[in-house]
This record gives C-alpha cells, sequence and structure tokens, in this order.
C-alpha cells in the first residue's frame, strides 16, 4: 500500500493507540483563512474529504473533538453536520479542555491526538500522547509535533490523519470492504 508507507513504526505504534483526536479548527480543518463579508457573515471552506475522514474515524470508534478560540456559528453548523459532539469554542487554555475531555472520557494522555497549526495549540499537544501538526503549520509547532502530515490544513492534512489512524488500528481493509 503506497499510500502512508513511509510510516515511522513509532508513529504507527502511538497512532494505534488513538482513542480521542481533538482538533484545532482554523488553518487545520480549514486553510485559516478568515472571510468576512460586508454583512458581518464569517465564511470558512472545510474540505469535504477531512469530513469523510471524520465520520470513519466515529464510526470506528474514535471520538472526535472539536477545540478552538475563536467562536464561529460556521464551526458549529460543520460538526452538527459531521455528528461531532465534542465541539469547544472560545477556549483559549486548549491543554485544559483537552485534559476536561480525558477525564471525561476516563482516558489517558497516550489514548489521545491533538492536532494543531500554530503555537497556542502547543500546550494541548504537548499533553496529548500524539501531537499532529499539519503541514503548513507554524515551523515552531512542526518541530514539536510527533508527526506533520504532508497534506495542509483544510486541504486534506485531517483525512491523511484519519487514514493514517485507521491503518494504524488495522482498519483499513474493513473500511475498503464497506465501500466496495
Amino acid at each position: 500500500m503506497p499510500y502512508l508507507s513511509d510510516i515511522p513504526a513509532e508513529i504507527l505504534e502511538r497512532a494505534s493507540r488513538i482513542k480521542l483526536v481533538a482538533f484545532d479548527v482554523d488553518g487545520t480543518l480549514t486553510d485559516g483563512r478568515l472571510i468576512h463579508g460586508e454583512d458581518g457573515h464569517e465564511w470558512k471552506a472545510f474540505h469535504v474529504l477531512d469530513g469523510h475522514g471524520l465520520k470513519r474515524l466515529m464510526a470506528n470508534g474514535v471520538d472526535v473533538a472539536l477545540v478552538s478560540a475563536r467562536i464561529s456559528h460556521v464551526v458549529a453548523l460543520r460538526a452538527e453536520e459531521l455528528g461531532i459532539d465534542h465541539v469547544y469554542q472560545g477556549q483559549f487554555d486548549k491543554r485544559a479542555c483537552l485534559e476536561d475531555l480525558l477525564h471525561g472520557a476516563e482516558l489517558s494522555p497516550e489514548q489521545a491526538a491533538f492536532v494543531g497549526d500554530d503555537v497556542t495549540d502547543l500546550a494541548a499537544m504537548r499533553t496529548a500522547g500524539f501531537a499532529v501538526a499539519v503541514a503548513n503549520a507554524h515551523p515552531w509547532v512542526i518541530e514539536r509535533a510527533h508527526w506533520c502530515t504532508k497534506l495542509e490544513g483544510g486541504r486534506g492534512a485531517v483525512r491523511e490523519l484519519c487514514d493514517l489512524i485507521l491503518l494504524a488500528q488495522g482498519k483499513v481493509e474493513e473500511e475498503l470492504k464497506h465501500w466496495s
């Protein structure tokens, strides 16, 4: 399988333990641009491949959470559309939010991944057992991540991670049968 074939064993091991993935939103699920119309409405673009990957993670028993410092109605709508129950907006302390999520789910940090793109995500990434940066993350974030996607935020990076977790947990063949 050429896709994701060059993943180091240590990364596959980390991904095999994941029961919860928490994602920053702007710059991770989106390309990071904030578009404001003259009417005051905010626009964001989400990649359909990322959304499908999130749905497949949840269908395979991995919880998904969105953790954002910003508050956006568009994010709430996208989460509802995807069936994501854990949506935390206005979270300036993402580490505390992740710790609360872990406590509520009775999970250890090693069972969680945090995906980010900027320095505001570093504390939560340090808490998680699997810290992931998207390809276009700030260099300081990439340096401190366990793994960095090849694709950029808002352009398939989330799907890349979802597929990696499914691969590490031995669920790819079952997924392919589901769609064949």
